[in-house]
């Protein structure tokens, strides 16, 4: 918010200075205003005369020099400007200034932060897209919350958002499901019965088996394949829908991968690819020609089992999701992922689509950690941890905020044993904790009489300390990240935002008491104290994280 008021002067002296002939207008939109790194080199800087340099073949810091010139000293919002190193221009602000985003906190409360940058563009974010063939584990919660979190924050900035759940609910791993559950079903019977030799062994099959057994008896040892791949499906969906709306998450649509096959489309797709020439066979395979697309070899997409590859149908689904209009997709998937992308992304080219159109995150696999050593197995499920047990021991709120610690792309050590603690140790608590202690002091504020009356004039002058400029500074940073954060798809950057400004407000607290004898300034500070709370619960709101009262 100041940050774009800063940028629209320089850019009005820019403009200046095009016309007076200092440099030319070549430059506009090249330069950019941003916080410094280091303290001490203002409170802005602009490379505006680096980059003018090559551009104007002049030494930077004489343009540099050009540009403070026409700036002059007289400035409602600049103390000063300063030449700095090979030609930045650090900018400082008059401390007055901080203050004003107050006002701002305040009027615009639970929306301070949301803007309309989307202007309404239709986002299609896919996300979990688990197979239903057994519960959701660690890894698919990783998927689950970074995809929410991202289309949180596309909401909050003005895109509309539709997230979808593709179903693979078609092909060998449907089928080895049937034959597994219908084995197990046999099994309880304690009827002949051969289990898959590649079959799910999680207990959640002999729950399902045993499920059919309580309800039919043996009426079904005859049954079909086809009959327990639908059985199991329906019970595993279920646990599955049932966990994703334990962590807070919906989904508007089910696209389900059948639908491809039963409707023509995956046919269809192989035959516009054979009409272009980019499809052959070879040794029973049907291959599709991506080498003639820039890749560096063909890849199968039937086998000579007669069975597509993952490719073929994605490359189906992804047609249908351009055929219905969307500006952006987003899919969320894992790392072993890396491989198909680029070919189903060719697919999407050769059908005569704008793969560009397509923003694919891939999240590196989750570390559970228990006393400092990895936790390989769960006491319920087959060979995996799933959500559930995890929700159990360290609650949604840690698994919400630990899944977002690190960039998608970075591999993410969980510490259960970190995600449990009740102190400052402990992130989330320590972010939470900062937003009750600041209800606190709102009651303690009402309990001695004190108004919580922001509409009223407050002495604002008053707030002279380090950390109260911080606090401001880092506030006035917030609108600026979560739009970046939904342009750039990084909601771990709001993580670490929700972690600088409960530092601030940490270090802040320890130092100075809010509530004093001097009226005038408890009034001050229990408004900026009022106004760090609505940020860090707006922060945690935005990422579906509570923000408690009392802890």
């Amino acid at each position: 918010m100041i940050k774009s008021q800063v940028k629209a002067i320089v850019d009005r002296f820019f403009e200046e200075g095009v016309s007076s002939s200092l440099w030319s207008d070549r430059l506009r939109d090249r330069y950019s205003v941003e916080v410094p790194k280091h303290q001490g080199q203002g409170d802005f800087a602009t490379n505006l005369a680096m980059v003018g340099a090559g551009i104007e073949k002049c030494n930077p810091r004489e343009l540099a020099a050009r540009f403070i010139e026409l700036a002059g000293e007289d400035h409602p919002v600049i103390e000063r400007w300063e030449i700095a190193g090979p030609g930045f221009i650090n900018i400082f602000l008059k401390k007055s200034i901080w203050t004003t985003i107050l006002a701002e906190i305040n009027r615009q409360g639970e929306g301070f932060g949301l803007s309309r940058q989307g202007q309404g563009k239709r986002v299609l974010v896919e996300f979990v897209s688990a197979n239903p063939t057994g519960p959701l584990s660690v890894g698919h919660g990783r998927n689950a919350i970074i995809g929410d979190s991202v289309a949180r924050l596309l909401e909050a900035t003005g895109f509309q958002v539709h997230r979808e759940y593709y179903f693979n609910d078609a092909g060998r791993q449907m089928r080895v499901l049937g034959e597994s559950t219908r084995a197990r079903y046999l099994e309880e019977l304690e009827l002949e019965h051969q289990f898959p030799e590649d079959g799910y062994q999680g207990s959640y099959i002999t729950d399902i088996a045993d499920q059919l057994v309580q309800e039919s008896g043996a009426e079904l040892k005859d049954a079909p394949v086809e009959f327990f791949k639908e059985k199991a499906k329906e019970a595993i969906f279920a646990d599955i829908d049932a966990t994703l709306k334990r962590i807070g998450i919906a989904f508007d649509s089910y696209f389900n991968e059948h639908t491809l096959y039963e409707d023509g489309l995956i046919d269809d797709v192989v035959q516009s690819l054979k009409d272009q020439d980019l499809v052959y066979e070879q040794e029973g395979a049907v291959w599709f020609k991506t080498s003639a697309l820039g890749l560096e070899q063909d890849r199968v997409i039937i086998k000579s089992s007669g069975e597509p590859t993952y490719r073929l149908p994605d490359i189906a689904y992804h047609r249908e999701k351009f055929k219905r209009g969307f500006d952006w997709m987003i899919n969320v998937f894992g790392s072993d992922h890396i491989a198909t992308v680029p070919d189903v992304l060719a697919g999407v080219r050769a059908l005569g689509y704008d793969d560009e159109l397509i923003t694919v995150i891939l999240y590196q696999f989750v570390t559970l950690l228990r006393g400092g050593k990895q936790v390989k197995m769960s006491t319920r499920k087959a060979t995996f941890v799933t959500i559930d047990e995890l929700v159990d021991e360290v609650g949604v709120d840690a698994l919400r905020f630990f899944f977002l610690m690190r960039k998608p792309d970075s591999q993410l050590e969980f510490d259960l044993d970190l995600a449990k603690k009740q102190s400052q140790e402990n992130p989330v608590y320590y972010v939470q904790y900062g937003h009750a202690r600041l209800c606190s002091i709102q009651r303690q504020a009402a309990e001695q009489g004190v108004s919580l009356d922001f509409s009223r004039e407050v002495e604002l002058g008053l707030l002279d300390q380090e950390e109260e400029y911080h606090l401001l500074k880092t506030m006035a940073d917030y609108p600026g990240l979560v739009a970046d954060a939904a342009t750039d798809l990084a909601p771990h950057r709001l993580i670490f935002f929700l972690m600088e400004l409960a530092g601030n407000f940490h270090s802040y607290y320890n130092k100075h008491k809010v509530l004093s004898d001097d009226r005038e300034l408890s009034a001050a500070r229990l408004y900026l104290c009022h106004c760090v709370k609505t940020v860090l619960k707006n922060g945690l709101t935005l990422l579906g994280i509570t923000a408690p009262e009392r802890m």
